[in-house]
């Protein structure tokens, strides 16, 4: 089956891009970074490059004592190059906490009407939930006060037939009342997520004059879809605005440890993110809307690399095609009512991220594609350091490890570069230990620090429970993130090998009912992390190993209950203000999701 009800075709030329030669669209006016988005760069950008070249002279005037080696000059270049990505966050949110601090709400001009076409691709997924979330949509969106018109497409690439037919009837349910809704199941799933907007576009995009691209598990308020689409038409150099999801639906500890990080750390950092990247902003592939026509011309993925293959993590990508072409690209965070799910577990979590990890290396090579900005090559290599830092600090953990054995006596040793013990290993005496853990644990807890300073601007106490809740809910995310940090390090470092190696990841549904693994399940998928930590342990019990590594030798070695930790039940704890008061449209979603889940109940998937 093609499709089941689709309205006729308004076909779209949509061209793969020639990575090899610049290009630009006609139709798109020019975009140019004005002095007030070059001063938030300075202003975010300098302070991270200064205190990144503060520590690296602090390192090599210390290890340039007895005469500096290569492995010091490695080992410093490591240290710099963690530090500069976690002093960019916190200059980041320091930004974004100045201009929440300082700006006055605005009167917006009129918007011109525009024809928007919402699209909800999905894979697999539960058709009660994903069609729930859809009719929820398009009701609230009947009651806007709006000039625009949407029409909501959800697009199936499901292979399962039973599934495939459990959808069907959602949409059956569904289509009498809301004209609107249509659906399409394709034959062929070729190139995943792409490829299903692919088809959208090249036979239905040339009806509408935007694209609000949803994944199976977004939801968005009716305030959120008109005020993105109002965004759009009143900037015409816009080719696509993004909005900041937050994160709904959480009910395990580990789940509900991530929206709340979302919520209350996050508003500064996306506030300082849309100063310092104005019209050069990026994508994350749903919660955004794109003018079609901009994105059809200028935004075609072509394969890549020498088994021409598809483009993985699409979204980076299409956004630095848009800026390459002369279309802005903007952020803009205080849009609210954009929300999206989360892993429930720390597995899924940790599976998801393998997906994404090999699509953000893949950028590596194309930072090199002619003709794009410096700030959307910046966006790429950003993605992959993310992924790339976890070896970094694990390498660094390794030195760290082999340099705790016998440090009190390698100290003076190792001042002396005659001395024929003096150590090949970069030696630290206890109190270079002590200094380097606060000043790391210190960079990495400043950003929530002032995430949360900014969320008590902006939110009232009462809807984050009370500033006494609110504290006991930082101390409690706080502790967790310490103490899942080096489990995501280790995997994140597996991630990246298994890239490396050539092992791909599928293209498989994210599990979201968030059940528990068994203990065994979880001791073979947290097997490497557990024998580092317990290695660890007896080195430390041992003497040869740094005792101030206990920490996260501990947190390694307990990865197992750990994990199942996280994977309990959490309800009213870290409370967000969408948890505090259910937003109507996921209240709407709910109840639109049982009703069909009732009525498919009685047929089962495959």
């Amino acid at each position: 089956m093609d499709h089941v009800s689709m309205p006729p075709e308004a076909p779209l030329a949509y061209p793969a891009q020639d990575f090899a030669r610049p290009f630009h669209d006609d139709a798109a006016p020019g975009h140019v970074a004005g002095w007030g988005t070059r001063a938030w760069r300075a202003a975010i950008l300098l302070p991270a490059l200064l205190s990144t070249g503060v520590l690296l002279w602090a390192v090599l005037a210390r290890f340039d004592a007895d005469g500096t080696t290569a492995m010091e000059v490695a080992l410093a270049a490591l240290m710099a190059a963690g530090v500069f990505w976690i002093a960019l966050s916190l200059a980041t949110a320091t930004a974004g906490a100045v201009a929440i601090a300082r700006d006055r709400p605005r009167r917006d001009a009129r918007a011109d009407k525009l024809d928007v076409a919402l699209l909800m691709p999905i894979y697999e997924e539960a058709p009660w939930d994903c069609f729930g979330n859809a009719a929820a949509m398009l009701e609230a969106l009947r009651g806007a006060a709006t000039p625009h018109r949407f029409t909501l497409y959800v697009l199936s690439d499901t292979r399962d037939p039973g599934r495939a037919a459990q959808e069907e009837i959602a949409f059956a349910a569904l289509a009498e009342r809301l004209p609107q809704l249509h659906y399409r199941r394709r034959a062929e799933n070729a190139d995943a997520k792409v490829g299903n907007l692919h088809d959208w576009v090249t036979r239905w995009g040339g009806a509408h004059d935007a694209m609000l691209v949803l994944d199976a598990d977004s939801l968005m308020s009716a305030r959120a879809i008109v005020g993105l689409t109002d965004a759009l038409s009143r900037d015409p150099g816009a080719g696509l605005v993004q909005s900041f999801p937050q994160l709904i639906g959480a009910r395990t500890l580990f789940a509900r440890a991530q929206a709340f990080a979302n919520t209350v750390y996050g508003a500064a950092l996306a506030e300082g993110l849309a100063r310092w990247t104005g019209g050069e902003g990026n994508y994350w592939g749903h919660n955004a809307v794109i003018r079609t026509r901009a994105f059809a011309a200028s935004a075609g993925l072509p394969r890549v690399g020498r088994a021409r293959r598809a483009i993985l993590s699409h979204d980076f990508v299409e956004a630095g095609l848009l800026r390459r072409a002369g279309w802005a690209v903007r952020f803009l965070p205080r849009v609210g009512g954009s929300y999206e799910e989360t892993p429930p577990t720390l597995v899924d979590h940790c599976l998801r991220d393998r997906r994404w990890c090999e699509g953000n290396l893949q950028h590596l090579g194309l930072l090199g594609v002619r003709g794009m900005h410096a700030v959307s090559r910046f966006h790429l290599l950003q993605g992959a350091a993310g992924y790339l830092l976890s070896p970094l600090w694990f390498a660094l953990l390794l030195l760290w490890t082999l340099s705790g054995a016998g440090a009190e006596r390698s100290v003076w040793s190792y001042f002396n570069p005659t001395d024929p013990t003096r150590p090949v290993w970069p030696e630290m005496a206890p109190v270079d230990h002590v200094t380097i853990m606060l000043a790391l644990y210190g960079m990495l807890l400043a950003p929530k620090l002032v995430g949360t300073l900014a969320t008590l601007l902006t939110v009232p106490a009462a809807r984050l429970g009370g500033r006494l809740r609110l504290v006991g809910s930082v101390v409690v995310e706080t502790a967790l993130s310490v103490l899942f940090a080096p489990i995501l390090m280790v995997q994140q470092t597996l991630a990246v090998a298994r890239v490396a190696l050539g092992l791909r990841g599928g293209w498989t549904p994210q599990r979201r009912d968030g059940a528990p693994d068994g203990w065994e399940m979880l001791l073979r998928f947290h097997a490497v992390e557990t024998a580092l930590g317990v290695a660890m342990l007896c080195g430390i019990a041992a003497g040869a190993a740094s005792p101030w590594l206990l920490p996260v030798a501990a947190s390694l070695a307990l990865a197992v209950p750990l994990s199942r930790l996280g994977a309990v039940g959490a309800q009213g704890w870290l409370a967000t203000p969408q948890d505090l008061r259910e937003p109507t449209v996921r209240r709407m979603a709910r109840e639109r999701a049982a009703e069909l889940r009732t009525r498919i109940g009685g047929v089962p998937a495959e």
